[in-house]
């Protein structure tokens, strides 16, 4: 295998081009893929053809829709592919795109040579990634969450979705033909057996498609929560100080006491990994947590405020005026007087991000800053905007990946503690009311919120 070092991202246009039956995780990777790009600044758009479907007014349709033997339905589903195409070119030239994801079942051989044959006269490189799986569990288990979430089937029961489904699939398995080392040998593919079972890779030549490669070998479709919280209230978070490796505060040992309780409440008896910082008041608060893993990263720890560690706001805004400045006009961007920004916090992340992806069930208790950079990774936040989410103190939050986006519900201690969320412009450390930045839930619009 050759791979040809691209010294800049954005040499390149790349399409990721999804294959494979309905049911095999397709969306799921698709948006996993986008989500992962755009979280380390890589221009990324996913084109879901049947989005394209629904705005030609096909919105509620049945399995006979997808027969192949239906010219004037086939023509329809066509168009759509090419108009999602159409946008893709768009995309690329008119906003400097790098990595677009064709999200659809491009089943046979015919739609993949023209979608190659597009690419390549409009200088893109086509990467195709295919879902292959014979797993019966774990399909059965993807067409149970597409029935319940899909826009499709909106209007009927889940029970009348999932037989509508199983016989969409038997419609594409007609045609479908499965990518192979001996007849795609011309072609860039990845082809993931069973997620994760066996990897076929063919003529990935580039470090950002090797890239996109790493990262889909680390993904796990199975259903899975992640849960989150910061760290007890600290004696710093009191005294309101950044930084620093203080102990919890006494309302921060009752959250530290409580929190076996919320999360058995909330988990049940699913066995938990627990990742903390390396930092005393992550480790503080996880000491009454039952699991037998307990992992400590110092990727985890929180960002490095170099010089102003152990400052207050007030106190940087007074000695560092233009630094604080500079802070809060490109607050991701910024980085300390010897620290780090919320960029170098994402990097450090991006093996934990690997590493989570590759597990079922985790609780990560750790730092605003850190956790901000992890929120926003799952819940796909614009950059410039994730440095100003809310994430509270005595407060776990539950992550669910869906195929459609990521579930959250914000579920409260009712332990009080100081507010260390400082707005826009202003040193003050305040109370914030919660409008849009904790609002980033993908299926349910606002998080749901358990007292």
């Amino acid at each position: 295998m050759v791979f040809r070092s691209v010294s800049n991202e954005k040499d390149l246009r790349l399409c990721v081009v999804m294959v494979g039956l309905p049911a095999r995780g397709k969306s799921f990777i698709s948006q996993k893929i986008i989500r992962y790009l755009s979280w380390l600044s890589i221009p990324s758009k996913c084109f879901n053809i049947g989005t394209y479907r629904r705005d030609l007014g096909i919105t509620e349709p049945n399995f006979q829709f997808f027969s192949f033997t239906n010219e004037e339905n086939f023509q329809l589903r066509e168009r759509a592919m090419k108009l999602a195409f159409d946008d893709i070119l768009k995309w690329f030239n008119d906003e400097n795109g790098v990595v677009a994801v064709l999200d659809a079942t491009n089943s046979t051989n015919e739609r993949r040579k023209w979608i190659k044959k597009h690419c390549e006269q409009n200088n893109i490189h086509p990467m195709f990634l295919e879902s292959y799986c014979n797993d019966n569990d774990l399909i059965s288990s993807n067409v149970v969450d597409i029935a319940s979430t899909s826009p499709d089937y909106e209007k009927v029961t889940l029970e009348q979705a999932k037989v509508d489904f199983w016989k969409r699939i038997d419609e594409y398995k007609e045609v479908y033909r499965s990518l192979s080392l001996e007849m795609d040998q011309d072609i860039s593919f990845v082809k993931l057996i069973n997620v994760s079972d066996e990897i076929i890779i063919n003529k990935i030549q580039t470090y950002l498609e090797s890239r996109i490669v790493f990262y889909v070998m680390n993904i796990r479709i199975k259903p899975k929560c992640i849960w989150l919280s910061r760290h007890g209230e600290s004696i710093y978070n009191l005294e309101q100080k950044i930084g620093g490796d203080s102990d919890l505060s006494e309302r921060g040992f009752q959250y530290a006491k409580k929190l076996k309780g919320i999360v058995k409440e909330n988990a049940g008896n699913v066995e938990l990994s627990v990742w903390t910082s390396t930092l005393k008041r992550t480790r503080q608060t996880a000491q009454h947590l039952p699991y037998k893993k307990k992992l400590q990263w110092k990727a985890l720890d929180e960002l490095d405020a170099g010089v102003c560690d152990g400052m207050t706001y007030e106190e940087i805004e007074e000695i560092y005026p233009d630094d604080f400045k500079a802070r809060d006009d490109d607050k991701y961007e910024y980085r300390y007087r010897g620290g780090e920004s919320y960029r170098d916090v994402v990097i450090r992340l991006e093996p934990v991000i690997m590493e989570l992806e590759g597990q079922e069930n985790v609780l990560i208790i750790t730092h605003q800053a850190v956790l901000r950079c992890i929120y926003a990774y799952f819940m796909n936040v614009p950059q410039e905007e994730s440095p100003w989410m809310s994430i509270p103190l005595h407060t776990l939050i539950k992550l669910e990946p869906r195929a459609y986006g990521t579930k959250v519900t914000r579920i409260k201690a009712n332990i009080p503690a100081v507010s260390t969320y400082k707005d826009k412009g202003t040193s003050h450390v305040g109370e914030r009311l919660e409008t849009g930045s904790g609002a980033h839930s993908l299926l349910t619009g606002t998080p749901e919120i358990k007292k």
